[in-house]
Parts: C-alpha cells; structure tokens; sequence
C-alpha cells in the first residue's frame, strides 16, 4: 500500500511563509504611507488647479524604478505594479473617469486598464460616438478608442470624430489582439450567426469562410456586445476575448482564429485640452495631424516635401474621402517626434503654410 503524501509543510519552508508574512506587512505599510504623501499631493494639485492626472510623470516613476531594478523581477512586471500602484494613489487625489466602448470585456477596456490602471472608473459607451461625446462633454475626464489595426488600418469611425471634435490625443496603448469564437455550447455545430465589430470579422474572415462558411456575419457595436448577445442565443456565437468569455459564461470553441497571428490594434487616449495638455517631449513620440491640400497637380507631392527636407520620419499615412463632392480628401499624418524639436516643429510651421486644412491631432508618448 502507497504511502499517504504528506500535508505537513517542512521547517524549511514554513520558516519562508513566515519571511514573506512579515514582508507583505512591511509593503502594506509602506503602500499607505506612500498613499498618505499621494493624498496631500492631491490637495496641492487642488488648490494650484494642476492636472491630477499626468502620463509623463507616471512614465518618468516607472523609468525610473526600472533602472534601479535589479531583480529577479522583470522590469515590465514591475512596471505593471507600479502602473496599479500609482493608479490606487491617484483615485484616492481624484478619481479618473475614463469612457471606453462597452459592455465589460472589450480589448477598449482592456486597453484603458493597461494604461491607467484598475482604479480608473470605467464608464462604458455604446459605441464609439458616445465615448468621444462623453470626453468632449466632460462626463468623463478621458476616453479609450480603437484608432488603428495592423490587419485592416485605421478605425474609419475614430479618424472621424478625431477630425470632428475639439479632443486631441494625450497616450496610446497597442493591444496584441487575438479573437477567440465564443458560444454557449463547446461545438461548432448549428452555429447560424457570428455577432463581432466590423473590424474583427474583416480580420477573421479567412477561418470564418473556411469552417463557418455558411453562417452570418452580423455586425454589432462592439465584440463584447457580440459576446453578450451570444449568451442569449444557442445558435449565436461572438468573437471576443478571453475576458468576455468569462463575463459571459461562454466556451472557447476556438482560439486565436484571427488572420493575422500577430495582428496588434493601437488605442487613442482621448481627452480636452483643457483637462491634459500635450504632454512634454519624452524622447520617444509621435505627433498625429490631419491635413487636406488643394485639389491640383502636385499638391500631395508638395504635401510631403517639408517632412523630407527638415528630416522627418512619416509612421502612418492614410486618405480619407473629405466628402465635398469635389473629389478632396484629408489626409491622417503620424511623424515620428516631438512639435518642441526643432527639425519637426519647423516641418509643421511649414505644412500649415502649405496646406487648405490643417489639424494636430495629438502628441504623446509612443507605447510598445
């Protein structure tokens, strides 16, 4: 007869629970004396009407920490505990509303907590009209939105409502996303519908055509709503993230079924300028503008020719029809850099000179 294995810890390692007790309550300390000093920094930021919020200085904590991190902690592990750290002290200065495109389990909310934190308070939109509406009205400090996919470019509904409202971009997050084929039974069998955003069927539609090729593709606000939908429906199924699947109790029939193995998709951090200012040149950024030149020969030529003479990196370049009739367009600009550098600010100086329509759309820090 085998013997029983044990349950009885050894000294050794009960001596090491003991250590880390007693190290958990020495962090415990130290996390609400740091909160006390965060409380008192917020009266400050109160009484001088300053920003509570600032992305550049959470960026220049966590460099910081990183470069005197001498592990064996991983230096983007401890920057998610110090992002959370940081997040916890500023919702007791200010909590930060933060609107993302609902319901729970979005990747826009994935995106919103990876960049401010689980404190934020998440106010979850319809669509992506009412995440800019409730920004732009001040119902919410700042916004997250999907603005471009490495598989099917630049979200057309953002790039619209960057242009046609008075936010401007302060912080971008890039999601590696992947869709899962969510449903209330474990079978692709009798599946009648696929309920996603626009932009995830376009980028799962090869596995889509290939195992599912009779079914619908209906599109919804958002891959949550698909999910939830799903949960309400055996012959549904939604394409959403893992996190959707367990908001909505549904199974995992298949993982990963996106086109594109590494398809990634860059959010915007939207607020008022009167909430956040541009944030300062760290070094590593990126200025957004939407500009339209007038219809004659050469004029896009014309167009890029500041950007090459100062020696300006162009990132990002798209079209979108300026719908005048007139066969004009505006066209979605990335440079890399800061307006503060001289070679990009004397580039901009010149584009504004030369173009019929001219709008910065944002500068921020770039995110890996």
């Amino acid at each position: 007869m085998s013997a029983e294995p044990s349950t009885v810890s050894s000294p050794d390692l009960a001596a090491l629970r003991v250590q880390i007790d007693a190290i958990d309550q020495e962090l415990l300390a130290l996390l609400n004396k740091r909160a006390h000093v965060a409380e008192q920094v917020g009266a400050v930021k109160r009484s001088e009407g300053s920003p509570f919020y600032r992305p550049d200085r959470v960026a220049q904590v966590i460099a910081k920490i990183q470069s005197r991190n001498t592990g064996p902690l991983r230096d983007e592990h401890v920057a998610a505990i110090w992002n959370e750290i940081m997040s916890a002290c500023l919702a007791l200065e200010a909590p930060q509303r933060v609107a993302v495109l609902g319901p729970a389990g979005t990747f826009s909310e994935e995106a919103a907590l990876q960049y401010f934190g689980s404190a934020a308070e998440l106010q979850y939109c319809a669509n992506f009209d009412e995440v800019f509406h409730a920004t732009a009205s001040g119902a919410a400090h700042f916004g997250v939105v999907g603005i471009e996919s490495s598989a099917e470019g630049g979200v057309t509904r953002s790039l619209d409502l960057l242009l046609n409202t008075p936010t401007h971009m302060v912080g971008s997050v890039s999601l590696a996303v992947q869709f899962n084929l969510l449903r209330l039974s474990d079978s692709l069998e009798g599946i009648e519908a696929v309920l996603a955003h626009p932009q995830a069927l376009a980028q799962c539609q090869g596995w889509l055509s290939t195992h599912l090729p009779h079914a619908e593709r209906r599109a919804v606000s958002s891959n949550a709503e698909g999910a939830r939908l799903a949960s309400t429906n055996p012959a549904w199924a939604g394409l959403a993230s893992e996190r959707a699947a367990t908001q909505f109790g549904l199974h995992l029939v298949a993982r990963s079924i996106q086109d594109n193995a590494h398809n990634r998709t860059r959010f915007a951090v939207i607020c008022l300028p009167e909430t956040l200012d541009a944030p300062p040149a760290s070094g590593k950024d990126c200025t957004s503008l939407v500009v339209s030149v007038p219809n004659r020969p050469g004029a896009l030529h014309d167009l890029l020719m500041p950007l090459k003479t100062h020696g300006v990196s162009m990132t990002r370049f798209e079209s979108r029809p300026a719908r005048t009739g007139q066969w004009e367009y505006y066209f979605y600009i990335d440079l890399d850099g800061h307006p503060s550098q001289p070679h990009v600010g004397k580039a901009l100086e010149e584009l504004r000179g030369i173009c019929a329509f001219y709008k910065l759309l944002g500068t921020y820090p770039v995110s890996a």
